[in-house]
């Protein structure tokens, strides 16, 4: 099974992803505060992290380069999660490193797709 890293600030938001993964059978590992990420990433050594974009202090784009920098980050796979869903915010999620891109809402099924191609 993996570890499965959510990076968002919305309690709601963390719970609904928890509720998509929790039949998966993966450990989910979450922070509401990015600047963490890099600590949690070197603790938790995830898989995979699903990283919303729009969150005070720093946000999804900062703290994906921030963390594709990280050495203990080298296998992991960042996946954006976000209400941002014009073409150009999907283009330049994949173009700042994004394995790939889900936007909000989204479906219990799109999220067992999702793991399903990267984990």
């Amino acid at each position: 099974m993996a570890k499965i890293l959510i990076i968002d600030d919305s309690p709601a938001d963390i719970r609904f992803m928890t509720e998509a993964l929790r039949p998966t059978g993966h450990t989910v590992v979450s922070i509401s505060d990015a600047l963490e990420a890099e600590a949690v990433v070197e603790r938790e050594r995830p898989d995979l992290a699903l990283l919303d974009v729009v969150m005070p202090q720093r946000n999804g784009y900062e703290t994906l380069r921030a963390l594709k920098k990280l050495p203990a980050a080298a296998g992991l796979k960042i996946v954006i999660v976000s209400s941002k869903s014009a073409e150009t915010d999907v283009k330049w999620g994949l173009r700042q490193g994004a394995a790939d891109y889900l936007t909000k809402p989204y479906t219990p099924e799109q999220v067992a797709a999702l793991l399903s191609r990267h984990v």
